[in-house]
């Protein structure tokens, strides 16, 4: 059953230099026939793969609020009248920039439905800002929150990241002061990845880019984890912090490891069982929706190893873990039979605790996160 819809912006009117996901410049680009090929696909999969229980959508990129007022209009009426809002949808999120907003797109994207902004705050320093290839400033963000808030968003989430070059951690320190007295409800905070055929990755090859130490990301992420429970923000995954009740529906459904739609450019879907991977070139992309309805480059059916593993890895990135009950309902065997050995394994290097009813990651797990995945992989035995 599939719960969730995600919908790629790739436009971006600059490139960060950490970004590896889906992108293109904006200026000269076909954005409304673009807009158009969405829609058609967004018609063609709800056909195909009708939606019954529809909870979240959430629309990425790229850099969506780069759109003006009319294409976001124009997007925002597409989503409503192809998905026609079911009663079952509780969160209609889009990711925004802070130096994009004005009061107008602000209220176009309220007036259709958008009821949550994720903002790609990443740090409040000015000099790190520059350093990393954001166009904003942390004036420009606090004016934008300021403009939602009028607007009548009441769920707003902001994302923080930590180990950048040259950042210390007096620094991440005082941007999550400076957040703290914003009054949003979720922060999203993670530490710097480099990542392939990034700026960033092309520096670091070139013995350019300097980062903090290890010791002192760890540090920043256990201050991180200490200060959000201070404040009230429960951590009910890895890297995500909310209020009581504003925690992402959205990427829970992942962490879940439910199904969910992926409209658009480079997005991945998971319906059926089948994951498949969008075309990532815009003309590409457009071309497959025009020739054949559908834009998949690569479809991948899902066997039950795979999804067992699944479960797991990302099922422990939430705070609450892996419920057995939900695994032998799903698997129709107990978790113990599938992967005791590796729970008693990272249960004795005081990574996992074993509840009667769930697994989970200790505190030491949580700063070990990738150690204990990798040890559900391979585990179980292809058909």
């Amino acid at each position: 059953m599939v719960k969730a819809a995600y919908l790629h912006i790739p436009f971006c009117e600059q490139i960060c230099h950490y970004c590896d996901f889906n992108k293109v410049f904006l200026k000269n680009q076909p954005v409304d026939e673009y807009l158009d090929s969405m829609q058609m696909e967004m018609r063609n999969t709800l056909l195909k793969y009708p939606a019954e229980s529809l909870e979240t959508i959430f629309i990425g990129g790229g850099t969506p609020t780069a759109l003006n007022e009319k294409q976001m209009e124009k997007l925002l009426k597409a989503i409503n009248e192809e998905f026609k809002p079911l009663p079952s949808l509780h969160e209609f999120a889009v990711e925004a920039n802070p130096g994009d907003l004005s009061y107008e797109k602000l209220k176009v994207m309220r007036d259709l439905g958008v009821n949550r902004l994720s903002f790609g705050v990443q740090t409040f320093n000015d000099g790190l800002l520059e350093k990393i290839g954001r166009t904003h400033r942390s004036a420009d963000v606090m004016k934008s929150i300021e403009l939602a808030k009028k607007a009548g968003f009441d769920n707003i989430s902001i994302d923080l990241m930590y180990g950048l070059p040259g950042q210390t951690i007096s620094d991440f320190k005082d941007s999550l002061k400076i957040g703290f007295g914003l009054d949003v409800q979720h922060y999203s905070s993670y530490s710097l990845i480099v990542e392939p055929k990034t700026v960033f990755y092309n520096l670091m090859s070139k013995g350019r880019l300097t980062l903090p130490p290890q010791e002192e990301e760890a540090i920043m992420y256990e201050y991180l984890m200490e200060v959000m429970e201070q404040h009230g923000f429960h951590q009910y995954e890895i890297s995500n912090f909310a209020l009581p009740g504003y925690e992402s529906r959205h990427n829970l459904t992942y962490w879940n490891n439910d199904e969910y739609y992926g409209i658009g450019a480079g997005a991945h879907s998971y319906t059926g069982n089948i994951r498949r991977a969008n075309a990532g070139p815009l003309k590409k992309y457009m071309q497959l929706i025009e020739d054949t309805g559908f834009p998949y480059q690569n479809e991948h059916q899902v066997t039950e190893a795979e999804k067992m593993e699944e479960e797991l890895f990302l099922g422990l990135r939430k705070s609450a873990g892996v419920s057995k009950k939900k695994f032998d309902d799903k698997f129709g065997m107990p978790l113990s039979k599938v992967f005791g050995l590796q729970i008693k394994e990272q249960t004795e290097k005081g990574l996992l605790n074993d509840h009667q009813d769930s697994i989970s990651l200790t505190h030491k797990g949580k700063l070990l996160g990738n150690e204990v995945f990798q040890a559900f992989l391979g585990v179980v035995p292809s058909e």
